[in-house]
């Protein structure tokens, strides 16, 4: 970051920025440490990991989405959304779902009151949910069967979302990230969980991916800069 922004920030962040080198390229396990060090914010920062594939997203055979299940959670809660009736309803409730319902959910949508960060719904209900593209779509929670989140285990992909189940999908410039934790994890479980994380990019390989496709990848925590990760590392077995 250029000196003239930096000198603007307070003691705290002036104090972070000058114990990282922003060039210098680190293997996950220090890149890992040195933000879990940094992040010195009066919250408990996220940890978050990001990635540049070498991959059009524009392409559908390029298109790189998926959800993987953190081995150690995100330390965030997450408020799960069910559209579903009957006996499906009362097992969503009994997993832990934040809101259940059908039209009545529905109309809470349209008018904007979305009380959830992640939605699943029977098939039996797409047709309904289908009508709430337009606000489901662009928040990223429209439900999708490649993703767990159109089944008739409610229960599963409640409880799974619940655990510490993260989406994810490439972004313009074929950029993939998530919060792989937060500040007050150990490094061995942020390690744990961002390994995860990059094998599940790896098992999501699409086809038409050419070239390399781990090219460049950083760190990160809410408040504190990017630290720049040797991509050979992120391969390596943890130690």
């Amino acid at each position: 970051m250029a000196a003239s922004v930096i000198a603007r920030k307070g003691k705290r962040l002036k104090a972070i920025y000058a114990a990282i080198d922003p060039d210098k390229v680190q293997p996950l396990e220090e890149a890992i440490r040195l933000v879990k060090g940094n992040a010195k914010a009066k919250f408990d920062e996220t940890i978050e990991i990001a990635l540049n594939l070498g991959v059009d997203p524009r392409h559908a055979d390029q298109m790189v989405r998926g959800v993987v299940g953190l081995p150690n959670g995100t330390g965030k809660s997450v408020r799960v959304g069910v559209f579903a009736r009957g006996a499906k309803a009362e097992e969503a409730q009994a997993a832990g779902a934040d809101v259940v319902g059908a039209d009545d959910l529905a109309a809470a949508v349209q008018e904007g009151k979305i009380e959830f960060d992640r939605c699943i719904a029977t098939p039996d209900m797409m047709a309904l949910v289908g009508r709430l593209g337009k606000i489901l779509g662009p928040r990223g929670l429209m439900p999708n069967p490649r993703l767990g989140t159109v089944t008739m285990d409610v229960r599963g992909a409640v409880t799974a979302a619940k655990a510490g189940q993260v989406e994810f999908r490439a972004e313009k410039a074929g950029i993939v990230h998530a919060g792989i934790g937060k500040a007050s994890f150990d490094e061995a479980k942020l390690l744990e969980n961002a390994r995860a994380f990059v094998d599940a990019i790896q098992r999501a390989k699409p086809a038409g991916a050419k070239g390399t496709y781990l090219k460049k990848a950083a760190v990160s925590s809410s408040m504190g800069p990017g630290v720049k990760v040797d991509v050979a590392s992120l391969l390596a077995p943890t130690a």
